[in-house]
């Protein structure tokens, strides 16, 4: 792609993204923008663009409420970067899906697992506003599974990173999230002082940051409950003063105004000394402002807070009445704490087998929740310690990364010298099954050379008989003849005449019996009959080790002489496979084998009686390949004609005008 042309795509393409981001169009339009963008950023194919662009894509899918696609994109993102090698984009995605899996599916292993790994990519690029982000949600997790001590640890890490780092808006507002966990935890853990000193430290940030007046008022909340819980109930009474005095919170956050109500109310009932119907007036607007709003926590939290009331009062039946509701409404939620004190009310304000049973339900949930804290902690407990090494393991990447290359490329060298072994074994075996092949070829060969020295010496003794013959019996008559012949040439009369028809009639047998000579000259009675005999013998050898009886029928019209070495070996390898496989798998009485020639093509057939076989599926045995493997090796055709049943034929055909005869080499 030309340099120009893509400058353009990509100045489409950043647009495409920045349209995808704005705020004021719809979501369909937005999402539009950025699938756009990816679809250019893939025929730039720069891979890096692509990610971007992807990234950008899963962003508008979380910001649109896309929560499944902006799992699935994200999800997409970290394969693809770790296929790219990526670590900052790894980190990203894995946030992301910490975010997701937490906020969104309710997952929590899913989202620590994902935050953990975004963490070592953080901490292993020394981003340290995102790994401080990362132990914040960690800790936030830990803070909702019970672990508060692997909670602080991670928030105080958190702490340590962000007050190192410059000052600006994002990374206090990083600040006034971990001071405020902080307080919260601190207060779990019943560090009431320290509690209320991060809740003091995360009210000072909120004069800093954007959204600051909102986050002053829950830090307040959060303050006044803790010097509650610390037993100063006057000064957490003048903060839920100071708080409801505040004109902007009732129409602001009706929501956050009805439970500082419900505080404030069950505060002044813990101090006592209070006006029974002012009080009471105060726990039921707040819980009137929280059903109106359909408020879930607020009516179940001003309900617990009013049926204590009332039993303190000893307004039994309303105290279980708004236990029992406080008891549905955490059912529902659920909140497990108040669903415990719902069941611990309604113990004590029920009798008999009711308040068993509530109490039984007590004890179950109480126990199973206590399995799970210790299941959790344990769970934690490990990642905890490997937090607590992410340190040492950062001084130790290069050594490792190096000692990594070493091991990597003693495994590859390993990994060559094992194939090369494997590959040599295999070459071996092979070699060693070429060397019993060519040993095979060797014996055949052999075999043929002494039948063809039988053959040579037939035919010294036929000439040596025909030479006598010649010498002793035609030569020594032609003689006579001759001499009687000669004897009479100077006879004349009828006498001389009979005796010289006498001779002529001689010389008539002498010259047939000369005759007869010449034709057995003329023909090779062994010519061709040694290749047949040594077939015609593994024939025989054959069918009677295999138990079989045989008809073998071969044609005198093929001079065996001129056939190459080769050609003959595999033909005669080709019946002893064939009849070894007739042994084996065909369960065969009789077979027929020929030998001919048509049309200068040899014609080898092969004919048993057995079960045969369906050559469809047949056809990758060992013995049928190496059949067709030789066939092929001499230019020949092979033909299997089978049906299970009814026997089996081999048809060979082999050129015979283009063999000559050679050597074996």
């Amino acid at each position: 792609m030309f340099s120009q042309e893509k400058n353009k795509l990509l100045d489409s393409i950043f647009l495409l993204r920045e349209n995808s981001k704005n705020p004021s169009l719809s979501k369909e339009e937005r999402i539009d923008y950025a699938e756009k963008a990816v679809q250019l950023s893939l025929k730039i194919k720069s891979d890096s663009t692509v990610l971007k662009s992807e990234r950008n894509l899963s962003y508008v899918y979380l910001l649109t409420g896309e929560y499944d696609l902006f799992r699935d994109a994200t999800l997409k993102n970290l394969l693809f970067a770790k296929k790219l090698n990526d670590s900052s984009a790894i980190a990203t995605s894995s946030s992301n899906l910490g975010f997701y899996y937490y906020q969104i599916d309710d997952n929590i292993s899913e989202s620590y697992g994902y935050y953990l790994q975004a963490l070592k990519y953080y901490d292993a690029l020394n981003i340290l506003n995102e790994k401080a982000a990362v132990l914040t949600a960690l800790a936030t997790i830990q803070d909702d599974e019970k672990d508060y001590l692997g909670s602080e640890q991670n928030a105080i890490e958190a702490l340590k990173i962000i007050n190192s780092l410059d000052a600006y808006k994002t990374q206090n507002i990083d600040k006034y999230y971990a001071y405020n966990l902080l307080g919260l935890v601190s207060l779990k853990l019943e560090n009431y002082e320290q509690s209320i000193d991060y809740h003091n430290q995360a009210l000072e940030v909120t004069k800093i940051i954007d959204d600051g007046e909102s986050k002053a008022l829950q830090s307040l909340n959060n303050l006044a409950f803790a010097y509650r819980e610390k037993g100063d109930l006057d000064k957490s009474l003048e903060i839920f003063v100071e708080l409801l005095q505040n004109d902007e919170l009732k129409e602001n956050d009706i929501t956050f105004y009805a439970l500082i109500l419900s505080n404030y109310a069950f505060t002044k009932f813990l101090k006592g000394n209070y006006n029974y119907k002012s009080l009471e007036n105060d726990f039921q607007r707040a819980l009137k402002i929280a059903d109106s709003i359909d408020d879930s926590y607020t009516k179940l939290a001003a309900s617990i807070d009013l049926a204590k009331f009332y039993k303190a009062n000893d307004k039994l039946g309303a105290a279980l009445k708004y236990s029992k509701k406080s008891y549905r409404i955490s059912k529902d939620i659920p909140i497990n704490d108040l669903l415990l004190e719902s069941m611990l009310l309604l113990s004590d304000l029920t009798k008999g087998e009711e308040s068993k049973k509530y109490l039984n339900e007590h004890i179950k949930l109480s126990d199973s929740l206590l399995k799970v804290e210790r299941a959790v902690r344990n769970k934690f407990a490990r990642i905890e310690y490997e937090t607590d090494q992410l340190e040492a393991e950062n001084e130790q990447i290069s050594k490792e990364n190096f000692y990594l290359l070493i091991l990597s490329a003693g495994l590859l060298l390993t990994a060559v010298l094992v194939y090369l072994v494997i590959s040599q074994r295999a070459k071996n075996r092979k070699l060693k099954l070429i060397q019993v092949q060519q040993k095979a070829n060797e014996d055949i060969y052999n075999l043929m050379l002494s039948q063809q020295d039988k053959v040579d010496e037939a035919r010294t003794l036929e000439k040596k008989r025909i030479s006598e013959e010649l010498h002793d019996g035609v030569l020594g008559r032609l003689f006579g003849t001759r001499l009687s012949l000669d004897s009479i040439n100077f006879k004349d009369g009828k006498e001389a005449m009979v005796t010289r028809a006498s001779y002529i009639d001689q010389l008539k047998t002498i010259e047939e019996d000369i005759r007869k000579i010449s034709h057995e000259l003329n023909t090779d009675f062994v010519s061709g009959s040694g290749f047949m005999d040594i077939v015609s013998e593994l024939i025989e050898n054959q069918t009677q080790a295999y138990g079989l009886t045989y008809k073998f029928d071969y044609t005198d019209d093929i001079s065996w002489d001129f056939v190459s070495n080769k050609t003959k070996i595999n033909i005669y390898r080709i019946i002893q496979e064939s009849m070894q496989n007739i042994y084996k798998h065909a369960n065969a009485k009789a077979i027929k084998i020929s030998i001919s020639i048509e049309k200068n093509v040899i014609c080898l057939e092969i004919i048993d009686d057995g079960e045969g076989f369906d050559t469809s599926k047949s056809k990758k045995g060992i013995g049928l390949k190496n059949m067709t493997s030789r066939v092929d090796e001499i230019n020949g055709k092979i033909t299997f004609t089978s049906q299970s049943g009814n026997g089996t034929t081999v048809n060979v055909k082999i050129p015979y005008n283009n063999q000559s005869r050679h050597d074996m080499s």
